[in-house]
């Protein structure tokens, strides 16, 4: 399956409901004789809650909002055009003004590989749903990102520090993070 087709059928998981409010406004225009000017959109109206793109990358990438991140994740895997049953990576990543995860998934049926991106502007108490109900590996990725980027996982089994010791304060790998004390200095 090509991007183009993969982005076709998972877009089409998510439809917009603002897509379904433009062609109602749009077909009440075209009965009251307005004008097309009129019937232009300020912005393209994205079919798809999803976000695509492949920003110079041979995988398709998919933007998600964290309310839709455990559902697409779910359908990603069990569809069985898709069957993305290959978590191979999952990154925390701090965007400076967002946190947010990604995730590299592969089809070993069907090969073809995706990303997957999630994040939250919440800083202060960053939250995404685990996958690990879904790929058991995401279980130690998730407990790696929460130790070092403050991510909590809801409905993650173990959800506890992995490197770091109980009582460090706070989490290393954020760009806002100082650490004077143990701070490497070249």
């Amino acid at each position: 399956m090509t991007n183009e087709e993969l982005q076709d059928l998972i877009g089409s998981w998510f439809p917009n409901p603002e897509t379904d409010k433009f062609s109602e406004i749009v077909e009440a225009s075209e009965t009251e004789g307005s004008s097309e000017e009129a019937l232009e959109p300020s912005k393209p109206i994205n079919p798809s809650l999803l976000e695509f793109t492949q920003e110079g990358s041979q995988f398709l990438n998919i933007n998600v909002n964290p309310k839709q991140l455990h559902a697409l994740m779910n359908q990603l895997k069990s569809n069985e055009q898709t069957n993305f049953d290959y978590l191979f990576c999952l990154s925390g990543v701090d965007w400076g003004e967002a946190l947010g995860v990604v995730y590299h998934l592969e089809s070993t049926t069907h090969r073809h590989t995706i990303v997957v991106k999630a994040n939250t502007k919440d800083r202060e108490k960053p939250t995404l749903d685990s996958v690990y109900n879904i790929w058991a590996t995401a279980e130690f990725h998730e407990r790696e990102v929460f130790d070092f980027f403050g991510i909590k996982f809801n409905n993650h089994p173990n959800l506890k520090r992995l490197f770091l010791t109980d009582d460090w304060e706070g989490y290393p790998l954020r760009k806002d993070y100082v650490d004077e004390i143990n701070m490497v200095i070249k």
